[in-house]
């Protein structure tokens, strides 16, 4: 039975953990009894983890983790480490934000024998103007700076084969901000085989946005320097292969 472990980070969000797990606990069910939902607390200043923890009293297949505040990218990166170590299958991310639906993840779920990632691609999102303007900045930046054309780069709706994530992560930075941007360009530089699937992506369902202006300026320009870099690192390991 193929193993899959669901990735949520949670900072902050007391007013919706306890409706993402109750939507997103049925899917693990569904996929078979090694499956697992993991929902990391990226040390909230709230009730989050508390609420995670009597949770896990009534949903089986759920772990509840925490750990220090390090930011959502570095917490992803956290809960692909951890499903690897646990011998997962495919992983798959989401947000506790309440913004996806479980109800479209089965139609990804098929495909996972024909692709190395399927990932969401949120069409017609409704989480503000702001936000589209921040999704479509990242897709132009990943063309210039690694050439490689993406429908949605940082989509957190995706559904990764664990060898194929594990080659991808050795080229992603211990803590980054935007690793599932990295993801998503480290597999098309290497040529694997990916999917845009469109997916509905509503408002958040309560709670505030914990990104601002000022934090996307600040990750924005610590992004640029850091995929310079990356950057240099991909074409030198793309001529090693080559030879």
């Amino acid at each position: 039975m193929e193993k899959l472990y669901i990735v949520i980070p949670a900072y902050n969000e007391e007013e919706n953990i306890e409706q993402v797990i109750r939507d997103w606990h049925p899917v693990v069910e569904k996929t078979g009894g090694e499956s697992r939902l993991i929902v990391i607390d990226d040390g909230s200043k709230d009730s989050t983890y508390a609420k995670m923890q009597k949770l896990g009293e009534k949903y089986p297949q759920l772990i509840p983790l925490t750990k220090a505040n390090s930011g959502h990218g570095s917490t992803i990166l956290f809960g692909y480490k951890y499903a690897l170590d646990q011998k997962a299958d495919y992983i798959f991310q989401t947000d506790s934000d309440g913004q996806t639906l479980p109800s479209e993840f089965f139609e990804f779920w098929n495909m996972r024998k024909q692709y190395d990632m399927v990932i969401g691609h949120r069409k017609g999102r409704q989480d503000g103007f702001s936000r589209i303007v921040v999704t479509k900045t990242l897709k132009l930046v990943c063309l210039l700076c690694f050439h490689v054309k993406l429908t949605d780069a940082n989509t957190p709706y995706r559904l990764m084969e664990a060898n194929a994530l594990r080659e991808v992560l050795i080229q992603v930075p211990e803590n980054h901000n935007l690793s599932n941007v990295l993801i998503s360009v480290v597999f098309a530089k290497k040529k694997r085989k990916v999917k845009y699937l469109p997916i509905t992506f509503r408002p958040r369902q309560g709670g505030v946005n914990s990104i601002n202006l000022k934090k996307i300026f600040k990750i924005g320009k610590k992004a640029l320097k850091d995929f310079h870099e990356i950057n240099r690192c991909l074409k030198a390991n793309t001529k090693q292969d080559m030879r």
